[in-house]
């Protein structure tokens, strides 16, 4: 009897890749960079079970491709670059990790902030070149200290931001997100009272048609002057050139992402770079979508996806499915 092709499409740790042979036969993307949308089509051709990431695009075509495929078990929370609907059409499982991501993409927008207002790689660089001689009064910056932070978003992800805002004496917190219930500390605002009034904006949204580009050009016209932006939801949900021509107009205090537009690559017409007017932007910080890189993490990350699979495989509902590709192929959809 043939074994299961399982294809993991980016390169994952050893105790996760035997753990998925014991299962089946392992297709591995072993380099650092992605397949190209056709390696992807050809190494899935045969497979039953696929174990995607952040580089990758799901959609009918794909699927169409990949008769056998059971399931796409994603080692990610947003599903940007995966069309759900079309996998439930095809009777295949399509599941997430909903929760591991959480502390670590929290502590890196803490961090990110820290880093921007402190002016820490400016002294960094100060340090490097050797000329720093002593203490010197220089590189004054902004603390999270006092000051008004707004969380935009107040999903698992922006609530961890929240948590880990309340130990820095923040003088008030507020919390744009229509669709969150009100968290006790957090005063609800609208977006334009978050971008008016606050410091410290924290975007932490997920993609969606309704939040691409929430923060454009108007919106940072009316930001309170001076404001820092750290962004660690998606790169679209910020318009990468009006926040360039912010910073340089001096309306905008600092920009730090880890996260970017071109990565966002699933919609249409979006750029292809970071655009350079950004990148050579002063008071920036950049990272390259490192939210959830704590190694610990990446391995329970792949082992929950793997978990998925291992499920799917016996004929079970994986724990994290975020669609029902059984009611899909027991009403004939999958067939149609």
């Amino acid at each position: 009897m043939n074994r299961p092709i399982i294809v993991a499409t980016n390169r994952i740790h050893d105790e996760v890749a035997e753990r998925l042979r014991e299962a089946g036969e392992l297709r591995m993307n072993t380099a650092v960079e992605p397949w190209s949308p056709a390696e992807l089509r050809a190494n899935v051709r045969d497979a039953s079970a696929v174990m995607g990431f952040m580089t990758d695009r799901v959609d009918a075509r794909l699927l169409a491709a990949a008769p056998s495929l059971r399931i796409v078990a994603c080692a990610l929370k947003g599903l940007d670059s995966y069309d759900v609907q079309a996998c439930t059409e095809a009777g295949v499982w399509l599941s997430i990790v909903p929760d591991l991501l959480t502390a670590p993409t929290a502590e890196l927008a803490i961090g990110l902030a820290i880093a921007l207002g402190r002016n820490v790689l400016q002294g960094d660089a100060r340090v490097r070149s050797g000329a720093h001689l002593g203490w010197r009064p220089q590189l004054y910056g902004t603390g999270l200290d006092g000051s008004v932070a707004a969380v935009l978003g107040l999903g698992m992800v922006g609530r961890a931001i929240v948590e880990r805002l309340r130990g820095f004496g923040c003088s008030r917190i507020l919390g744009y997100d229509p669709a969150a219930p009100s968290i006790p500390g957090v005063e609800p605002c609208s977006l334009q009272q978050a971008v008016s009034r606050a410091d410290w904006l924290f975007v932490a949204v997920p993609l969606t048609p309704t939040t691409r580009h929430l923060i454009g050009a108007s919106v940072l016209h009316d930001a309170k002057p001076g404001q820092l932006i750290v962004n660690v939801g998606r790169g679209s949900v910020v318009d990468e050139e009006s926040i360039a021509t912010a910073l340089q107009s001096g309306r905008l205090g600092g920009y730090a992402a880890d996260v970017f537009e071109f990565e966002d690559w699933s919609l249409p017409a979006a750029p292809s770079s970071v655009p350079e007017r950004l990148r050579s932007a002063q008071r920036t910080v950049f990272t390259p979508h490192i939210g959830s890189a704590v190694a610990r993490v990446r391995i329970e990350i792949e082992h929950r996806a793997a978990s998925n699979i291992l499920a799917a495989l016996s004929d079970r509902r994986p724990q994290d499915a975020v669609n029902d590709a059984q009611a899909a192929m027991a009403t004939g959809t999958a067939d149609g």
